[in-house]
């Protein structure tokens, strides 16, 4: 059967890597026949610059023509291998871009999962309770901090005239106090122990006393 059939291959398959690295072996060795090519054409070139019209000059002309479509033929070969080479690498850059694509879709799928699993814990309407709740302590701190600043009620300002008409009115009231009490008399029986006005000269307090036993 495998003679017929044939064996399946065990060989690893080619990466496009390997691809290019075969291409790039191959273009290298047409850049060398060209490079041949070209020190023999630049021989006969040199040799039929020497010679005279002939038969020998027509024959070296010949084979450097032979040289030259051999030359542009491995020239030909080399722009395709060149451009085969390009083409793979252009496929890979974009088989690495959609790698970097997929990698980053997983990233993506992993944290939009990550974040569900966090937000599902959380309750908006807690959320939202919590900050009425905090709103409504901060208007109670506010009203308890402009109730103790309150200032209370001061008597309007005092201007200098009546601050003078206070400050002599206690002066009246010292001295009237003061004289009661040199007298030992009391101040509201002043007016009692006062003598007569027509008494020039009033009696002493001694002869009262005895008088009035």
């Amino acid at each position: 059967m495998n003679r017929l059939f044939g064996a399946k291959s065990t060989a690893p398959k080619p990466t496009l890597n390997s691809a290019i690295a075969n291409v790039e072996t191959r273009v290298e060795a047409a850049d060398v026949k060209i490079a041949k090519l070209n020190a023999e054409l630049t021989a006969y070139q040199q040799k039929m610059a020497k010679m005279r019209d002939g038969p020998g000059k027509t024959a070296l002309k010949q084979k450097a023509l032979k040289l030259l479509q051999r030359r542009k033929m491995y020239e030909a070969q080399r722009d395709q291998l060149q451009q085969q080479s390009w083409n793979m690498e252009q496929a890979g850059m974009m088989q690495d871009n959609l790698k970097n694509v997929m990698t980053t879709v997983d990233a993506m799928k992993t944290t939009n999962k990550s974040l569900k699993q966090q937000y599902g814990k959380i309750n908006i309407d807690k959320i939202d309770r919590l900050q009425d709740e905090m709103a409504e302590l901060m208007d109670i701190g506010n009203d308890i901090q402009e109730s103790i600043s309150r200032s209370y009620d001061v008597p309007e300002d005092v201007d200098e005239a009546e601050l003078d008409a206070e400050l002599e009115a206690l002066g009246d009231e010292v001295e009237l106090e003061g004289v009661g009490e040199d007298s030992a008399v009391p101040g509201f029986m002043m007016d009692e122990v006062r003598p007569p006005e027509f008494i020039d000269e009033p009696p002493e307090m001694g002869k009262v006393r005895e008088a009035a036993r």
